[in-house]
């Protein structure tokens, strides 16, 4: 059974504990000791599992997504725009979807246990870098749904990159990637894929998206574009523990990365 069909059916969640397991608890009303009882040993996973880490991906997710939308103080029609846009590319169930929508509700509550959660999501990964990474640009993503990334907004993200062990830098130049990515899709303060997308980057922006600058030699472009493919391929991704529906959005990603290395390679006439 998947990790959605454990989880709905009551007998998953509780393999998490904690603020996570408390969270889905209260969003899907299961009572999860409940569910303990139903399971036998050999279906008791570890933390690492794979299930068990799609389960909190997409947990931590949506009701993340939530508390970065509400930071400066409302949540914008283009915030709950974007959240639904991810929804759509993730092609969730009426069941999951309702779930997601349900989590980010949580999350723009006062009282939700943000610092909690991303420990715990950070524990549950077990070092995964490249996705918790993913989740880092997923994040952005919502916080850039308006068009710009608001001051309150930044500090809740650099102080959930802290507790994830990302430094500054490095949440830097994923944000410069992310909003590169988003005027390339014309999508800014539009809250979803935009339909007019050009059909490649600028070059600005092809620059920008592979992390690299008009002065990088022609090797670092190439092994920075290989870098970036590794890193975002939807089958590793899954495998580490992406939630299986979460594949559009790596196999978009990796389709960006592509438009943006051919754009700089046709730019510099090789």
């Amino acid at each position: 059974m998947s990790w959605w069909g454990k989880l709905a059916g009551g007998a998953f969640g509780f393999m998490l504990g904690g603020p996570i397991g408390a969270l889905l608890g209260a969003v899907l009303g299961h009572n999860l000791d409940k569910g303990l009882k139903g399971l036998s040993q050999d279906e008791v996973f570890e933390p690492g599992d794979r299930e068990r880490v799609q389960t909190a991906f997409f947990t931590t997710t949506f009701s993340v997504m939530g508390a970065v939308a509400k930071a400066d103080g409302r949540v914008s029609p283009d915030e709950i725009a974007l959240a639904r846009s991810v929804m759509d590319e993730m092609d969730l169930s009426a069941e999951m979807r309702q779930t997601a929508i349900n989590l980010f509700n949580q999350g723009k509550k006062a009282d939700f246990p943000l610092d909690e959660v991303v420990d715990q999501f950070r524990s549950e990964c077990h070092r995964r870098n490249t996705l918790i990474q993913m989740f880092i640009e997923i994040q952005l993503q919502a916080a850039y749904a308006d068009g710009k990334l608001d001051r309150a907004e930044e500090q809740l993200l650099l102080q959930v990159c802290k507790r994830l062990g990302i430094p500054e830098f490095a949440f830097r130049r994923l944000e410069k990637m992310i909003r590169a990515e988003r005027h390339y899709a014309g999508q800014a303060g539009a809250g979803r894929r935009a339909e007019a997308k050009p059909s490649r980057p600028s070059l600005q922006d092809a620059y920008a998206i592979l992390n690299v600058s008009p002065d990088t030699s022609d090797a670092e472009v190439k092994r920075a574009y290989r870098r970036l493919l590794s890193q975002h391929h939807p089958d590793k991704l899954v495998s580490k523990g992406l939630p299986e529906e979460m594949m559009k959005m790596a196999a978009q990603k990796t389709h960006e990365i592509r438009q943006a290395y051919e754009r700089v390679k046709e730019a510099r006439g090789s």
